[in-house]
């Protein structure tokens, strides 16, 4: 089979398309023919060596299955050959997505829902399962709250702006201005522009004084110790940043502030509750731009160019008929 393989850790050209040996399903698990994958920025940290640690090179990396099961392991009792299948790969736990076959444990693998394309479907498993772990796991999040959404046009931010309106919160988002029509579309209620206006004091003025109930930290930076300035009594902080900066957080003692510290965890069930969502006409993840397999190193260098103008996220291609030009988005 056609795998891209991570050579090297470094930039994008350390990855090359290869032929690697098609992996078979051991008891518990499903062989998937992957049609669509998709590009995060968990995906170029691994590249670049960020968790060298957890990484043996070669490797094929990739974290966003959609596919069709093709063989079913001894004791698969959820699947057959032919069901079409979403999932998120066990992170630093065997190979990724960035191959035409992958083989895993039926227990993280959903059925797909069937409104989306493979290549919707590949774009929404990592990022949907993070938005869901951040809001509704970890700060459960409420009917009536507020929240705060930082980077509400990328990959996780659009989907947690849609996701935070099915619960039924008020949201507040930051994003470039030229993005407002696009998180405006989304559902969030107050769009902010970070590159003229301080989100601070934005937030305050919206909620004379009062503060948001949850803030969403998909950026990083000083997000943490600047937190409390907008959260309400008893807010809760959620990032999925790794930030080796310390920081102060002395200013969340007098909101009674909690922070989470989210690395998603891959399960059916977090799929089944999205599929819901995506089946109501509550969520759907945008494409802001479409390559094939062999364009990986591509995709990741327009991922990591500052100012890139993507609005979610980069869906790969990786059976050809889920492009575009052979099909429907």
């Amino acid at each position: 089979m056609k795998a891209v393989l991570l050579k090297s850790f470094g930039g994008p050209e350390s990855f090359e398309l290869c032929d690697v040996p098609k992996p078979v399903p051991n008891a518990g698990q499903v062989l998937v023919r992957v049609h669509a994958t998709s590009i995060n920025p968990l995906d170029y940290q691994v590249r670049r060596g960020d968790y060298a640690d957890l990484v043996q090179l070669p490797a094929i990396t990739g974290h966003d299955v959609s596919g069709v099961v093709e063989e079913v392991g001894p004791g698969v009792t959820g699947f057959l050959p032919g069901d079409e299948v979403w999932y998120t790969p066990q992170i630093f736990d065997g190979p990724g997505s960035y191959a035409e076959y992958h083989v895993a444990s039926e227990n993280i693998v959903g059925k797909k829902p069937s409104s989306l394309s493979h290549l919707e479907a590949a774009s929404l498993t990592l990022v949907g399962g993070t938005a869901w772990e951040a809001l509704v796991v970890r700060a459960a999040l409420r009917v009536g709250e507020s929240v705060l959404v930082h980077g509400g046009a990328g990959g996780v931010g659009h989907v947690a702006i849609q996701l935070a309106k099915a619960i039924g919160a008020k949201v507040f988002t930051t994003v470039r201005e030229s993005s407002f029509e696009f998180a405006r579309g989304l559902g969030a209620d107050v769009v902010i522009d970070y590159e003229k206006e301080d989100y601070v004091d934005a937030i305050m003025r919206e909620t004379n004084g009062h503060g948001v109930d949850v803030v969403f930290d998909t950026i990083g930076g000083t997000t943490l110790s600047r937190s409390p300035d907008v959260l309400a009594q008893l807010g809760r902080v959620v990032t999925i940043v790794d930030v080796a900066q310390p920081q102060n957080l002395i200013q969340a003692w007098g909101k009674n502030a909690s922070y989470h510290f989210v690395f998603t965890r891959q399960n059916r069930g977090k799929l089944d509750e999205l599929n819901a969502l995506v089946e109501r006409g509550q969520l759907r993840p945008h494409l802001g731009a479409v390559y094939p397999l062999s364009e990986i190193p591509l995709a990741h260098a327009r991922l990591e160019t500052p100012g890139n103008g993507l609005q979610g996220k980069i869906a790969i291609a990786v059976e050809p008929s889920a492009h575009p030009a052979h099909g429907r988005l």
